[in-house]
């Protein structure tokens, strides 16, 4: 087993972290503040390839592996939480446009989604539906060369900014989770209409609802074979919950670093606070508690890479990671005292942020269910 990064995954590292700490974390709070997206970022995002992890190089994509996405995602994620929604589905879109879609739509959005120029959002959740995936409701009906669909969408990061969205709906809905088929949706087609959501934290990736009122999409628009949608969403969510657990991971590391510094210069009693074990201790759980959910992550990914199974190790990935780094958050929240619970250090955004990806992408409960079933087996779960 050999547990080192080569030169190139180290030098990625270095790039994507000391463009973290002068792009991003000066700005973090002002677009949390001010419910804000960082368009001004989102081009130079691009540029480095943030956007491109897992767009093929001829599409303009830096075509990384699935464990380099995962470094990628978790040094950005220092300096802000919420852009790493948009890597996020990214390599969503990514795998899932270079692999069933055409070659026209692979041209038309991959490549200027990897520039940063174009922004595509994942539609799949509904209101009454979120984990059972395979019980939504959106209705796509064949009509000549287009598909009509009515339904609505909801929990869609990115809606209110985004360019395009990957829609799954049923085209054959007697079939239940294999009647559901992937589209390509552009989000200036007529029909549409869109609603944001006022979150408590991850403001300025605006989270909305979207409505579908007998929207006509080309036939041509849909992402692989018929009825194959659902599929296609869970391979992918096989290795999207490790990269979750990776940028809940950064985000935790960088508070913990802070915190550090703090409690070194924190005089309470004539000494540095840092001195009490009542400090020391939380902050060395903290810190044995991210090294454990790093490679889990990374061997997750690894997995993904190999060709091997690896979905119970993802559903790991998820069901522990947000609430790990939440808990070590809200751990630095309280060692900063009072100033902790104001706005004057980024702890508190960061907790309010990090307790969103709990919910996202699946609940602890479900991926526990997952688990289970790998354990157990699926009749004894």
């Amino acid at each position: 087993m050999d547990f080192a990064l080569t030169g190139e995954q180290r030098l990625l590292q270095e790039t994507l972290r000391d463009f973290a700490e002068a792009e991003l974390r000066p700005h973090y709070a002002r677009w949390d503040r001010n419910r804000e997206f960082p368009a001004e970022v989102w081009p130079r995002l691009g540029a480095v390839g943030a956007f491109g992890l897992r767009v093929p190089g001829a599409l303009g994509g830096a075509d990384l592996n699935y464990l380099e996405a995962g470094l990628a995602i978790e040094q950005i994620a220092r300096g802000d939480f919420n852009v790493c929604y948009g890597m996020l589905n990214s390599c969503f879109a990514g795998d899932i446009l270079s692999r069933f879609a055409t070659q026209q739509l692979c041209e038309t959005w991959l490549t200027p989604m990897a520039a940063g120029e174009k922004i595509i959002s994942v539609m799949l959740t509904e209101p009454h539906c979120g984990s059972d995936a395979a019980s939504i409701r959106t209705r796509a009906v064949r009509d000549g060369d287009h598909y009509v669909i009515n339904g609505e969408k909801s929990a869609i990061t990115l809606l209110m900014v985004a360019d395009a969205g990957i829609l799954f709906a049923k085209t054959a809905p007697e079939k239940k989770a294999a009647g559901v088929s992937a589209f390509l949706l552009p989000l200036d087609t007529p029909g549409l209409s869109r609603t944001p959501y006022e979150d408590m934290g991850a403001k300025g990736i605006v989270r909305g609802s979207l409505f579908l009122d007998n929207v006509r999409v080309p036939a041509a628009n849909m992402i692989g074979p018929e009825n194959a949608g659902f599929t296609q969403v869970m391979q992918t969510f096989d290795y999207t919950r490790a990269l979750i657990g990776l940028m809940c991971l950064g985000a935790a590391e960088q508070t913990l670093e802070e915190t550090i510094s703090y409690v070194k210069e924190r005089q309470a009693f004539g000494q540095p606070v840092s001195k009490n074990q009542g400090v020391s201790f939380p902050l060395a759980e903290a810190k044995s508690r991210l090294e454990m959910l790093r490679w889990l992550c990374y061997r997750t990914l690894w997995l993904r890479d190999q060709g091997l199974p690896h979905t119970a190790e993802a559903a790991m990935c998820k069901a522990e990671g947000p609430t790990i780094c939440a808990d070590v958050i809200r751990a630095c929240l309280v060692l900063h005292g009072h100033y902790g619970y104001t706005q004057d250090f980024p702890v508190e955004q960061r907790y309010r942020d990090v307790l969103g990806q709990i919910i996202a992408d699946g609940t602890p409960q479900i991926m526990k269910l997952i688990i289970a079933r790998h354990v157990l087996g699926r009749e004894f779960a």
